[in-house]
């Protein structure tokens, strides 16, 4: 069928996954997905994650992780993608956020890594990377998944002014989220450095921050400022949108960064 015969079926099936998702049928959602791909094509399904909703798609993308397989997941373009991840912290209840933080960064983890990391394409990785990095919500989002790893995010942060884009990642442990931040590393130095600065905000810059030390000694006082995962979770829903308001320009948040490629 023609790119105009399959346009016109895009608002019917806009409203079909929007009311599918909302109903809390992802599934049905993510049939209808897969027999508009058959039918008109991967465009068909990319065209209509740019037109829902970001509060929909997070939604759906939420129900989908790296051990699920989803249409939705692998085709959502990346402003898309990156739009729906301020909603993604909506739902996270206070008494989780409390009792259990560590329970609510491994989903949203579980999200980040399994959008990212869906495909072998590294431009497509890049593009999400800098897309999601290139909002407040991204950065805190990041920076709530480093907190699970701080020794490991400093060691990565010593390398890449060590050795800049030649960064292996290798550190003193083995800690799923360290491809992650050096894959942000090298699509974004401005989204790095602000998921950084989120995490240690007492730091100004990069060389500053691989020279710090973190003890392994739980109940050592730190030598350096830096937020827990609960207050970047609250840092994060405070950040969701009002549905009601208009979409916010372009961050003013500043960078930390010195040009740690160049």
């Amino acid at each position: 069928m023609t790119d105009n015969a399959s346009n016109s079926n895009l608002p019917a099936l806009s409203k079909q996954v929007t009311e599918l998702v909302l109903a809390g049928s992802l599934g049905h959602a993510e049939q209808a997905f897969a027999e508009a791909a058959d039918q008109f094509g991967d465009y068909a399904v990319t065209e209509v994650l740019n037109t829902i909703p970001p509060q929909v798609t997070a939604l759906h993308l939420a129900g989908f992780d790296g051990g699920k397989m989803s249409l939705a997941t692998l085709l959502v373009p990346p402003k898309a993608w990156a739009d729906s991840l301020a909603f993604f912290a909506a739902t996270f209840p206070d008494d989780l956020i409390e009792d259990d933080p560590e329970r609510l960064a491994e989903q949203l983890f579980a999200h980040i890594h399994g959008v990212v990391f869906s495909t072998e394409d590294e431009a497509r990785r890049e593009e999400l990377l800098q897309a999601a990095s290139a909002t407040d919500h991204g950065c805190t989002a990041f920076a709530v998944l480093f907190s699970m790893a701080p020794k490991e995010i400093l060691e990565v942060a010593g390398e890449i002014i060590s050795k800049g884009p030649y960064v292996s990642g290798l550190t003193s442990a083995d800690n799923d989220v360290v491809p992650l931040a050096v894959a942000l590393a090298q699509a974004s130095e401005d989204g790095w450095d602000r998921a950084l600065f989120e995490l240690f905000p007492d730091f100004r810059h990069s060389a500053d921050l691989a020279d710090a030390e973190f003890s392994d000694d739980p109940d050592d006082e730190p030598k350096f400022l830096q937020r827990s995962t609960k207050e970047l979770l609250y840092r994060l829903r405070k950040q969701v949108p009002s549905t009601r308001s208009a979409p916010k320009a372009a961050s003013t948040r500043r960078s930390i960064g010195t040009g740690i490629f160049s």
